[in-house]
C-alpha cells in the first residue's frame, strides 16, 4: 500500500532543448537574450508580423531525409528540439532510459494543404465533391494529426515510454507540465520528456487568428508596448524539458538546471474586467512560500484585454523583475508555458535574470541573482497558469 504521508518527490529539470526565431541551444539563446536581439518580419506576411525560425540544420538531430520529409514544418523544429533537450540531459542513444521515458506534448491540428484549399474554393460546384473526396489530405483536421509530434520524436530519438499529447493552445503547455509534475512528484513516472513546437510561419493559422482579430499589424512593438488594440506576433519555435526525479538523476550522475516545484492552473470565466488579474492572484498563492525578490516570466501573448489585465497584476508586484518572452521570441501558442519554463531554468542555471527589452516600464533591469522564478501563462483566449522554479544548490 502506498505510504499517503510521504513527501513529493523533487522534480528536477536535466535538459533544455531550444529552437527559435532567436538561436538554438542554451549558450546561444543566452547571448542572444542578453544582447536584446530581436528577429522579426514585417513583409513576407504583410500586414501581419512574424518572428521566423532562425536556420538550422535540420540534419544534425534527424537524420535521415525520409523522416523529414514526411514531417510538417512544426513537427520538423519540435523533433529537433526534443533532440536537443536529450542531448542537454545527456540522454541521446541511452536506449536503457528512452524507452522507458514518459513523453507529453502540447500541440495544435496539422497544417492545412493550401494548395488543396485553393482548389477545392476554386472548383464549379459540379466539381466539389470530386474533389471533397479525392483532393482532402488528413490536413484538413483530424484530432490525430496533434499527436504525430510525439509520434516522431519516438521514432527519430527513440522515445518508446507512455505518451500523451494535450491539445488547447497555451493551457495545454500548461497542463503538460503540469501533469509531468504530478506524476513525478507522486511517484508514478521516474522521468519524463516535456514541450511544444509551433511553425507561426503558416498564411493559414494568420488566417484562422486574423478573424479573432489577434494578429499584430504593421509594425513591431515588444509585447506591453502595443496599445489598447494589441494582438500577437505569431512566431515559429520549439520548447522541451526534459524533467526527473532528484533520485533518478542522481542514480545517473545528473546534474540539475533547475528544479520545478509547483504548476498550477486556473480557467477564469473572462466576462468581467479583472477577471484575468483576479485569477493570477488566486495562482500566484497556491504556488508555494515565494522570496522577497523572486523573478518572473512571463508569456503574456500582447492580445487584449488580457495582456492589460496581465500587466495589472505583474504593477501589484512591482517588487518581482519581469521578463516576457513574447517581445523577442513572438508568441509560440502550445509552447510560450513551457518556453518560460525553459527560460527560468537556464537563467537560474546561469544564476542571473537575462536583460530587459521593453520600454513600458514592467521590465526592470536587476543585477540580483534570482534563487526562485514564477512562469506565467495566459492564453490569449482562455487559461491561466502559473510555475514556480527554483534554484537547486
Amino acid at each position: 500500500m502506498a505510504d499517503t504521508n510521504a513527501k513529493p518527490v523533487e522534480a528536477w529539470i536535466t535538459g533544455i532543448g531550444l529552437a527559435t526565431s532567436l538561436a538554438e541551444g542554451l549558450d546561444e539563446h543566452w547571448d542572444a537574450l542578453q544582447q536584446r536581439r530581436v528577429n522579426v518580419d514585417t513583409t513576407t506576411f504583410a500586414p501581419y508580423v512574424v518572428h521566423p525560425l532562425a536556420p538550422l540544420s535540420f540534419d544534425k538531430q534527424i537524420p535521415k531525409k525520409g523522416d523529414q520529409r514526411q514531417m510538417e514544418a512544426w513537427q520538423r523544429i519540435g523533433t529537433y528540439a526534443a533532440g536537443l533537450a536529450l542531448d542537454s540531459a545527456g540522454l541521446k542513444g541511452n536506449t536503457d532510459i528512452l524507452k522507458r521515458m514518459d513523453m507529453i506534448v502540447a500541440a495544435g491540428g496539422g497544417e492545412r494543404d493550401l494548395s488543396v484549399d485553393a482548389a477545392v474554393l476554386n472548383a464549379p460546384p459540379e466539381a466539389l465533391n470530386e474533389r471533397l473526396m479525392n483532393d482532402l489530405r488528413p490536413t484538413l483536421f483530424l484530432a490525430q494529426l496533434s499527436n504525430l509530434l510525439a509520434g516522431n520524436i519516438a521514432i527519430v530519438h527513440g522515445v518508446t515510454g507512455s505518451s500523451r499529447t494535450f491539445m488547447g493552445e497555451e493551457e495545454a503547455g500548461v497542463d503538460a507540465l503540469r501533469i509531468a509534475l504530478a506524476r513525478i512528484a507522486g511517484g508514478t513516472s521516474d522521468i519524463a520528456l516535456v514541450g511544444a513546437a509551433q511553425n507561426g510561419e503558416r498564411k493559414d493559422l494568420l488566417m484562422l487568428y486574423e478573424f479573432g482579430d489577434f494578429n499584430l499589424k504593421d509594425d513591431y512593438a515588444p509585447v506591453f508596448a502595443r496599445g489598447p488594440k494589441g494582438g500577437f506576433a505569431l512566431g515559429s519555435g520549439s520548447a522541451f524539458l526534459v524533467i526527473e526525479s532528484k533520485a533518478h538523476a542522481e542514480a545517473r550522475g545528473a546534474k540539475p538546471l533547475a528544479r520545478l516545484t509547483s504548476v498550477v492552473a486556473d480557467m477564469s470565466r473572462r466576462r468581467s474586467a479583472g477577471d484575468v488579474t483576479a485569477s493570477l492572484e488566486k495562482l500566484w498563492t497556491k504556488l508555494g512560500p515565494l522570496h522577497d525578490g523572486s523573478a518572473i516570466i512571463t508569456g503574456a501573448t500582447g492580445a487584449e484585454p488580457v495582456t492589460a489585465e496581465e500587466a495589472a497584476f505583474l504593477r501589484a508586484h512591482a517588487d518581482h523583475p519581469v521578463r516576457a518572452t513574447a517581445t523577442a521570441f513572438g508568441h509560440v501558442m502550445e509552447a510560450q508555458f513551457p518556453l518560460g519554463v525553459a527560460l527560468a531554468a537556464l537563467s537560474l542555471s546561469r544564476r542571473a535574470l537575462f536583460a530587459a527589452n521593453d520600454p513600458s516600464g514592467l521590465e526592470i533591469e536587476t543585477t540580483k541573482a534570482p534563487d526562485q522564478i514564477v512562469v506565467i501563462g495566459a492564453g490569449h483566449w482562455r487559461g491561466e497558469g502559473m510555475a514556480l522554479v527554483e534554484a537547486v544548490a
